[in-house]
C-alpha cells in the first residue's frame, strides 16, 4: 500500500488563510536582517508567506501581518517590490 505525500500548507498573512505552499509567494528575512523574496522558498532565514493576490498584501500592509511574523519592521521599499512582483505574476 502506497503512502501519500503530505502537502505542506502555510498560511497567508493578508488573509490568513491556509493554502498550498505552492500557490504563496516568501517574503524572507535573512540571517543579516535583509528582507527579500524568495522564490525558491528553500533560503535560510525566516519566512512569512503571501497569497498571489494584491488584496492580501494590502491586509497584510495594514495589519502589519508581514512584521509581526518577520518580528521585525519592514521598509516601504519591500512592499513596493512585491507590489511590482505581483502585478508580473498577474500579467502571465
Amino acid at each position: 500500500m502506497m503512502k501519500k505525500m503530505k502537502v505542506p500548507m502555510r498560511k497567508c498573512t493578508g488573509c490568513q488563510e491556509m493554502k498550498n505552499k505552492k500557490e504563496m509567494i516568501r517574503v524572507l528575512k535573512t540571517p543579516e536582517d535583509e528582507i527579500v523574496l524568495d522564490a525558491t522558498g528553500r533560503k535560510n532565514g525566516r519566512g512569512a508567506y503571501l497569497c498571489f493576490s494584491r488584496e492580501c498584501l494590502e491586509k497584510a500592509m495594514k495589519n502589519k501581518g508581514l512584521e509581526r511574523s518577520l518580528k521585525t519592521a519592514v521598509p516601504q521599499s519591500v512592499y513596493e517590490s512585491l507590489k511590482k512582483e505581483l502585478e508580473e505574476i498577474e500579467r502571465t
